[in-house]
């Protein structure tokens, strides 16, 4: 799944291919500029890391590598310990790092954290990457909780934000053990779920990307394709028993990765083949997304907003980019304006016009960022925002007209070009009087980026 408009009908309907094929690679290449340099945290299950499909898995990894993101994985040892346990003959008193560790507890996890990690070392290494085991996590005890005490069970204190830096400017992937070190040296056992969300709140994550046996985020046995964070918030507080058993963990630390200032959380399939590839690069994806509230600086425009709207794009109107409005036509229509604040200060606007004899289909027009604004995303959200209104109400198709930056539209925001025949009869007229020539750009609604 990616970013953007989060509440797609495609999204809803979910797709049953999981390959990409060679004609998807275009639409994967628009990914990469808005993907490029940010840093995915990858949360790998132990039952993932057994699976048949792991090789896969490391291609894929190797495939995000190659398009310059950032990647840091975690992983965790559940099914190893609980095996290992069997084995031995050795009881364990937790599996996942949630309860009570004991010190015979502890040995096996060691054990197996340390075999679950070559595995992934020696498969990243076939696949020609660089990487390296750290001990980069800074743990304390969890002490007693509800009357019990969890022994060497630990909670994350902080992250070595420099070494894994250090690791990942040197092109090195780091692997992070569900293991912590407290201030004594002594070694602490970590849930790797929350440990994934430590991770990427240090790190500035863009994505945390769980990969489990759980197809995705089930509630009351039906599948989420996605769900807003405050959606999930009230699951977990009225009734999280309806949320699958395998799924509550990470859905728990999926809202306080959102709340930490983490864009998206996806959890999907780690058994299916390319599906970490589809999930990131196509707009169906196979799993659920969980995101946050992009668009809480964008709003409807009043009858206040005119001088400031029509100053903010006089220039752009100079240069030819934005037709000339008069602050009473800007005010006419001010119901069309949205406009994006920062500290109470407009610095960015955009119009949907919608036509009443072509009600599927939606116009965006007037895009204006302020240029000390430019390269922050403010263009891509308004462009997000406007897809999302527009399919709340009822278009299946978002027009944009440019002159001077169609490939903004094209590369970095899911748009096509057309020909004059998709507009709607009125504005075909307009666009053919006018005689600008304005590329024309459309967008399928259900399509993100």
């Amino acid at each position: 799944m990616t970013e953007g408009s989060p509440l797609s009908p495609s999204r809803a309907a979910a797709a049953a291919a999981t390959t990409i094929k060679p004609t998807d690679l275009r639409g994967i290449l628009k990914y990469i500029p808005r993907f490029r340099d940010q840093v995915f945290v990858i949360a790998l299950d132990g039952a993932v890391i057994a699976d048949d499909n792991l090789s896969n898995l490391l291609v894929d990894i190797a495939v995000l590598r190659s398009l310059s993101i950032k990647v840091v994985l975690v992983h965790g040892i559940s099914l190893q310990l609980s095996e290992l346990s069997e084995v031995r003959g050795v009881p364990i008193t937790n599996a996942d790092g949630t309860g009570v560790t004991d010190a015979s507890t502890l040995d096996l996890a060691v054990r197996a954290s340390s075999r679950v990690s070559h595995l992934v070392l020696e498969g990243l290494t076939q696949n020609g990457l660089k990487c390296a085991i750290t001990n980069a996590v800074r743990a304390l005890p969890a002490g007693v909780l509800k009357g019990v005490d969890q022994k060497r069970t630990g909670k994350v204190d902080r992250i070595d934000k420099e070494t894994l830096h250090h690791l990942i400017n040197a092109n090195i992937i780091p692997i992070i053990q569900p293991i912590g070190f407290g201030p004594d040296g002594h070694t602490l056992r970590i849930n790797s779920d929350l440990l994934a969300i430590e991770v990427a709140e240090t790190l500035q994550a863009t994505k945390v990307i769980y990969l489990s046996q759980q197809e995705g985020l089930s509630i009351d046995g039906q599948l989420r394709r996605d769900i807003d964070v405050a959606a999930l918030r009230d699951v977990m507080d009225s009734s999280p028993d309806s949320i699958a058993m395998g799924s509550r963990s990470k859905a728990l630390h999926a809202v306080k990765a959102i709340e930490a200032g983490i864009p998206r959380v996806h959890m999907v399939d780690g058994r299916i083949y390319d599906g970490l590839l589809n999930e990131i690069f196509s707009s169906e994806g196979v799993g659920t997304l969980i995101y946050g509230n992009d668009y809480q600086q964008i709003r409807q425009a009043n009858a206040n907003d005119v001088r400031f709207i029509h100053s903010l794009t006089r220039s752009a109107v100079k240069r030819e980019e934005l037709l000339h409005r008069t602050p009473e036509a800007i005010e006419a229509n001010i119901d069309q304006f949205y406009v994006f604040e920062v500290d109470e200060n407009i610095v960015a606007c955009v119009t949907l016009q919608f036509y009443p004899n072509a009600p599927t289909v939606a116009e965006l027009g007037s895009l204006y960022v302020m240029p000390f604004h430019h390269h922050r995303g403010v263009g891509r959200k308004m462009v997000e925002f406007a897809a999302l209104r527009a399919a709340e109400k009822g278009a299946s198709l978002l027009l944009a007209l440019s002159t001077q930056n169609p490939t903004f539209f094209t590369s970095v925001c899911g748009f096509e070009e057309a020909d004059k025949a998709e507009l709607p009869e009125s504005r075909r007229q307009v666009y053919e009087a006018n005689g600008r020539n304005a590329r024309i750009l459309i967008r399928h609604l259900g399509a993100t980026v």
